[in-house]
């Protein structure tokens, strides 16, 4: 069902590729209807919405304040053409996630298995990022929903659900702290460190522990990659740390251990579940929500 001009699903697309060409294979229309389409919008508007660069087309000033509207229209062409297959019985729909990389491990294939269960006629697609970048994908329309840790609050975002889950040592069961109820990042220095960087939100709330611990601490592995850490810390490399989502099949097989960092108390990692403020949420998106938050709760309250 199309209840929207052309010209709008074409520049979201050629916004996303990076290119006219791209965009058309994607669409599978011919590239001139797209670049058509986008000269006619260009026209309408008196303005380019592209900047025509040798590697590709970039968004204009114009181009950057039309994405917010086009994400809005779009958004809400799903969302009614979710609630009308409803009206018919029909529990179709597109549910799209931008989600950290450590809760592939065990988290979303949860809650995707129930979803699957409940609504198999519902397609989902999930994408991988850093937390600092989740955002700018809800906001910008990429994607219906965002998952990641900790991110600073933003009036543009709603959260949906969070949990709290305590940040922690990552080492073999052999390991000298490995025995330890609680470690400080003070005790973690005299061994190798596999740190994140600063991409992912684990260093952030590690750096005023860092500032207090009184020791140099300089890690000899740095990565933006929990699945990387983590396979390194299983091969005895160093010391990882990061909360126990994305540890969950290792923990079980005892392969690895999660010993709870403090400094002055526990400290804490959440994880959120985010929309885009004020937005309306399609019917698929919404069951998948439904989902997710009672895992976020579920997950949470083992926690505590």
């Amino acid at each position: 069902m199309r209840i929207h001009s052309p010209a709008i699903r074409y520049f979201d697309a050629v916004r996303k590729a990076g290119s006219i060409r791209e965009a058309a294979r994607r669409l599978n229309v011919a590239s001139s209807a797209v670049n058509r389409q986008i000269l006619k919008l260009e026209a309408e508007l008196g303005t380019p919405l592209f900047e025509r660069l040798p590697g590709g087309l970039k968004l204009s000033s114009a181009g950057e304040v039309l994405t917010r509207h086009v994400a809005i229209v779009l958004r809400d062409a799903e969302r009614a053409r979710s609630e009308l297959d409803a009206l018919k019985g029909i529990k179709t729909g597109r549910v799209e996630v931008t989600a950290v990389e450590g809760l592939s491990a065990d988290f979303l294939p949860s809650v995707i298995g129930q979803m699957q269960r409940e609504h198999s006629r519902v397609r989902i697609r999930v994408m991988s990022a850093g937390s600092l970048n989740v955002p700018a994908a809800v906001l910008n329309g990429d994607v219906d929903l965002g998952m990641a840790f900790s991110l600073p609050r933003n009036p543009e975002l709603h959260q949906l659900a969070v949990g709290r889950f305590q940040l922690g040592a990552v080492v073999t069961p052999d390991h000298p702290l490995a025995s330890k109820k609680k470690v400080r990042i003070a005790d973690c220095a005299d061994f190798p460190l596999i740190m994140s960087d600063t991409q992912l939100s684990i260093r952030t709330l590690m750096h005023p522990m860092i500032v207090h611990s009184g020791r140099a601490i300089t890690p000899t592995i740095e990565a933006n990659s929990i699945e990387l850490m983590k396979n390194l810390a299983e091969r005895n490399l160093g010391i990882a740390f990061m909360s126990r989502i994305g540890l969950e099949k290792e923990i079980r097989g005892g392969t690895l251990v999660h010993v709870p960092l403090e400094d002055r108390g526990p400290v804490f990692t959440e994880l959120g579940l985010y929309m885009r403020a004020n937005a309306s949420l399609p019917v698929a998106v919404d069951a998948f929500v439904q989902i997710a938050v009672a895992e976020i709760r579920r997950r949470a309250q083992e926690e505590e």
